[in-house]
């Protein structure tokens, strides 16, 4: 399988570059366009729209991207990196986003720049997976959901339909995700708030301050199946659909 692999923890992130290797140790064609440092919480913003975008080469089949997540897919399927799909004309068959570096669950969909470079690739008519690891217990056990993830890559793939992309987040526990378990996205509430400081010369500026997180424990949803320890996996809808093609 041809996949272009994106993020948007950044081209550094251990997420992205030790699931580059799985997947090319397994047999498949990766094309790794990541931004050139963390870009959470940018959602589906397109940055080039206003200012170039540079792409720099790491290694083969990996490059670093000055932009966004969404510009990373959208320079690679419209042509910005020959050898992904302009060489022979062919799209790459799927679009993986991560492995993120923390929950992608429910809500969070909106404000997550690895659920829209899966968005941006479900735009472009190709199957596209958001791969999320939860927090756990101050560990990351990358390994175990790698393995899991190569394993399960076709049914992932196949969980796709069109306007859509898939949201998938996996327990950060040792003995990994027990199964893929469809599910639905939950209700999160955030809780945040905002310091300001008034500047001696003028004007405000204003900090994040972070609240506790409540997740509405609803039965089926995203972040029941990852508290039971399975995969939850959720199709979410990108765009609207006529009746004769829903």
């Amino acid at each position: 399988m041809r996949i272009l692999l994106t993020n948007d923890d950044g081209i550094t992130s251990p997420g992205i570059s030790l699931l580059a290797q799985a997947l090319r140790k397994a047999g498949h064609r990766v094309f790794v366009l990541a931004p050139d440092s963390d870009r959470s919480g940018f959602s589906h913003s397109i940055s080039f729209l206003n200012a170039p975008c540079k792409i720099t080469e790491i290694e083969r089949d990996t490059w670093s991207c000055s932009g966004t997540p969404a510009d990373c897919v959208v320079m690679a399927l419209l042509g910005g990196i020959p050898e992904i799909c302009v060489v022979d004309g062919t799209p790459p068959d799927l679009v993986l986003s991560g492995i993120n570096r923390g929950a992608n669950i429910g809500t969070d969909i909106i404000y997550s720049g690895t659920a829209a470079a899966a968005r941006q690739g479900g735009i472009g008519g190709i199957p596209a997976v958001a791969l999320s690891l939860i927090e756990g217990d101050g560990s990351w056990y990358w390994d175990v959901t790698i393995a899991f993830i190569v394993e399960h890559l076709e049914e992932m793939r196949n969980y796709w339909k069109a306007n859509t992309f898939v949201n998938v987040n996996f327990p950060n526990t040792a003995q990994g995700a027990s199964a893929l378990v469809p599910a639905f996205p939950s209700v999160r509430y955030y809780n945040d708030g905002i310091v300001t400081y008034a500047a001696p010369g003028g004007g405000l500026y204003c900090f994040a301050r972070a609240g506790k997180i409540q997740t509405t424990p609803e039965a089926g949803s995203d972040w029941d199946v990852v508290l039971k320890h399975g995969a939850a996996m959720s199709a979410v809808i990108i765009q609207p659909v006529s009746k004769e093609r829903a």
